[in-house]
């Protein structure tokens, strides 16, 4: 069975071929780093790709409302360029079409279908701001499986409904104390809906994290490991 066949895409209930893709093209950026663009006929997918050779764990992660690539603070190019040395892939993905729920969502499922198409098997999924809405709903679109842990970044409480379906996953919210645009009560109410998760308010931090990337690193390339192992 080749690389491209033996990921269960099957279980990702979102086909890359209902994108609408009329070309792709890629480039390595740098060392271990891919740039990934897919025209679509409903706007551009972007990504940067973290790829780890014959990995089953992989993460994707999701930028704000207003889409992007990096993160707050760059936070996901440095935890990309971590995990990979972890032996973990990773992709961040820039939305087709920013602060749309729906399709967001299918954006990040497209891309663990993409990522699950070189070998990956498992995944966590991240999400900042507006993007915890997304990680959220596109792990609670799959089995505990395929997804067993979701973090979120400043996340906002709006679109986070079906965090109720995820008390068999693990969840970690990580939210600042002084962030001026969702107040960390956002992520309180995640977790109340979802009836688990571990919150971490970071004293000090406004909404980009700015001041917390490395401490939030080096939490997540220990806590990732962990999660996707419990599903080995």
């Amino acid at each position: 069975m080749s690389r491209n066949q033996h990921a269960p895409a099957a279980e990702i209930p979102t086909s890359v071929d209902a994108l609408g893709i009329l070309a792709s093209q890629q480039i390595q950026v740098a060392a271990g780093v891919e740039h990934h663009e897919h025209y679509t006929q409903h706007g551009l997918l972007s990504m940067l790709w973290y790829p780890a050779d014959d990995s089953e764990n992989a993460v994707v992660m999701g930028g704000g409302a207003m889409g992007g690539l990096l993160g707050g603070a760059g936070l996901y190019h440095d935890l990309g360029l971590a995990l990979v040395a972890d032996g973990i892939a990773a992709a961040s993905v820039d939305w087709r079409a920013p602060n749309q729920v729906d399709s967001c969502t299918h954006d990040m499922l497209a891309v663990m279908q993409l990522m699950a198409r070189r070998g990956a098997k498992r995944f966590v999924t991240i999400g900042h701001s507006f993007g915890g809405a997304i990680a959220i709903r596109a792990a609670a679109s799959v089995p505990p499986a395929v997804v067993p842990g979701v973090v979120t970044l400043a996340t906002q409480s709006g679109g986070c409904e079906p965090a109720e379906t995820l008390s068999d996953r693990s969840l970690l919210l990580l939210h600042g104390d002084s962030d001026r645009i969702l107040p960390a009560q956002s992520s309180e109410m995640v977790r109340m809906l979802a009836g688990t998760g571990e919150l971490v308010i970071l004293p000090g931090e406004d909404h980009l994290l700015a001041g917390a990337k490395d401490s939030i690193v080096d939490r997540l390339r220990s806590w990732i490991p962990e999660v996707l192992a419990s599903v080995n």
